[in-house]
């Protein structure tokens, strides 16, 4: 008993020396954040698009591919879908997920498959202001800036950020543009199972792309449907009538894109000459008097 009392006393002693050592690093990181403009004003890379006079696109240009889409425009499918494999605890925490964590590091002492405990809000954080370096210090400014962005942004609108600015593959940022590359059609018309391959995607999007890697996408699509059946945003019956749909990726011929090469090159020249490498951002869209049926 007395070296079970000693040992208490040298884990309480360490655990109040790391939480004051704790709170000195975060009175003094916390003022020091970045300003949240960039969140509050969000104004993402957007390409310069070029169309017939009856809307139907000839050229995109721009170094991502996006199509920024509004929270309430969001397919509640397409939200279940991330929310369900990437946070499920999303609207329960305040940035940073403390059951998650435990969850996670219990899991991967058990010998499963490793998991990560990172928030949706916590990958905003890096997306917008972090490197990739996996330090101490890093992380600390993670979780700071988690914290920041939750007291500053409804939940709402972290996710709308979220999904307009993850990378997706194939050039994709946000996952309206990757309904387009991927499935050929809007993020209004997405399925579950559609929801679901998407959804994959964040964590390895080369790893889990269907174009290069059908059968890895496939069994992590199987997996996210689970999830979203266990999470209770689909019935066991949407959940196996998901698993069962043939899903139809957009190939190379069935692109919209018409072949209108020169009038779409001769756009591009005249833009950039006013607008300079800004012509690839600004999200320009430039309608030309050419009809698709010509």
């Amino acid at each position: 008993m007395r070296w079970l009392n000693k040992f208490l006393v040298i884990v309480a002693l360490f655990t109040i020396i790391g939480f004051s050592l704790g709170g000195v690093l975060v009175a003094f990181a916390y003022p020091q954040l970045p300003s949240l403009d960039v969140l509050t004003d969000y104004k993402p890379k957007m390409p310069l698009r070029v169309y017939t006079a009856d809307g139907a696109l000839i050229g995109e240009f721009g170094e991502e591919r996006r199509s920024l889409v509004r929270y309430k425009d969001i397919p509640k499918v397409m939200k279940q879908a991330v929310l369900a494999i990437e946070d499920d605890r999303f609207y329960e925490h305040h940035g940073v997920d403390y059951w998650g964590i435990l969850r996670a590091a219990i899991h991967n002492a058990l010998g499963g498959s490793r998991q990560g405990a990172s928030t949706i809000t916590q990958q905003v954080a890096r997306n917008f202001f972090l490197s990739s370096e996996q330090t101490i210090k890093r992380k600390l400014y993670e979780v700071l800036l988690a914290w920041k962005i939750e007291k500053t942004l409804t939940k709402d609108q972290i996710l709308e950020l979220y999904m307009n600015q993850i990378y997706l593959g194939q050039r994709a940022h946000g996952f309206a543009a990757a309904s387009e590359i991927y499935f050929g059609k809007p993020l209004k018309d997405i399925t579950v199972a559609e929801a679901a391959m998407l959804a994959g995607l964040p964590k390895a999007p080369s790893a889990y792309n269907p174009f290069a890697n059908p059968k890895r996408a496939r069994a992590r699509q199987l997996y996210i449907i689970e999830r979203m059946e266990d999470n209770k945003y689909i019935t066991a019956a949407q959940a196996k009538a998901a698993k069962a749909e043939p899903l139809k990726l957009r190939s190379s011929a069935d692109k919209n894109n018409l072949h209108a090469e020169y009038v779409a090159e001769t756009v591009r020249q005249m833009v950039f000459a006013q607008y300079g490498p800004e012509t690839y951002t600004r999200g320009l869209n430039v309608y030309t008097t050419v009809q698709s049926a010509e």
